[in-house]
């Protein structure tokens, strides 16, 4: 990896690590995750014209893009700036799509408000359907970062000043310990990386310090960086042992009609964590209308 980006990425640990005094590991090498495989040349556009793959058999894309509407003269709306998404939600990297539905306000098992009056974000996902041991398997759905080439995700992405991006890894593709529930903070926001890391190691979650190259979720291409204002975005690398402790049941495959055992079965820590990831959210959009212009690019970390 280029040696600027791992100083830039160190210096943001340091820095989050003294402002948030989270539990914070220093890590080594990561083995490579599937996410940000070189090698993979799959899109969503191949993967959809395949006549092997059957929407609402083998996957499921659920999106919401809330309207705006402006038929006053005297006054204009403020615009909605942040998406979230779940690229790899379903059975693929389980757990990711409760997270985003959560992130973006809404109950996971009902998709209705999680509170009234509260702010509402909008949220796509694409999911593999299709049935824990099954051949081919939820992981041949898998479309890395960079190739996402849904037209309605990449439209969502451009219109939006943030994106967060969910994606699961395992403790040893993050640098940690077998068995390690923690979280690598990527991105090309460093502004909103550090927000981050800094509310999600303040609720009490771990926070890999390291800079496992597959996982960061800096480069360009990737569907979390293709924002409005060009800053990029935010991406979360979450352990499956995290995933899993935010369930009280994590089993259960999901099918095009009906919500997860773990969408169902949501804790405490999984409201933790989502809270702390909008409250993240919250203060990159203050910081961003507090600007003359969306477009006056933050300083960033």
């Amino acid at each position: 990896m280029p040696s600027s980006r791992a100083s830039r990425r160190t210096l943001l640990a340091g820095l989050v690590a003294a402002a948030a005094g989270a539990p914070l590991l220093n890590t080594l090498s990561a083995t490579p995750a599937h996410a940000a495989d070189a090698a993979d040349t799959l899109t969503n556009s191949r993967l959809y014209a395949d006549p092997a793959n059957v929407e609402g058999v083998d996957y499921a894309r659920r999106f919401k893009r809330h309207e705006m509407f402006d038929p006053q003269r005297a006054t204009t709306p403020g615009p909605r700036l942040s998406t979230v998404m779940a690229i790899h939600g379903g059975g693929i990297e389980p757990g990711t799509s409760e997270l985003c539905l959560a992130i973006a306000g809404f109950r996971p098992d009902t998709l209705e408000p999680v509170a009234a009056g509260a702010p509402l974000h909008d949220y796509w996902m694409f999911e593999g359907l299709r049935a824990p041991g099954a051949v081919p398997g939820n992981g041949d759905l898998h479309v890395t970062s960079t190739l996402n080439d849904d037209p309605v995700a990449r439209s969502m992405a451009a219109g939006s000043t943030n994106v967060l991006s969910l994606h699961g890894c395992t403790a040893t593709q993050a640098g940690l310990p077998a068995g390690a529930k923690g979280v690598v903070v990527g991105g090309a926001n460093g502004r909103l990386r550090a927000l981050l890391a800094d509310r999600l190691g303040k609720a009490g979650f771990l926070i890999a310090t390291g800079d496992p190259e597959h996982l960061n979720g800096d480069l360009p291409d990737n569907i979390c960086n293709r924002t409005l204002t060009g800053e990029g975005g935010g991406q979360l690398e979450i352990t499956y042992d995290l995933r899993k402790s935010l369930f009280a049941d994590f089993g259960g495959a999901p099918n095009a009609t009906s919500p997860t055992r773990r969408a169902q079965s949501t804790n405490t820590d999984f409201w933790k964590f989502t809270d702390a990831c909008r409250s993240a959210l919250a203060q990159m959009e203050s910081e961003q209308l507090a600007r003359r212009s969306l477009f006056d690019r933050g300083a960033g970390v």
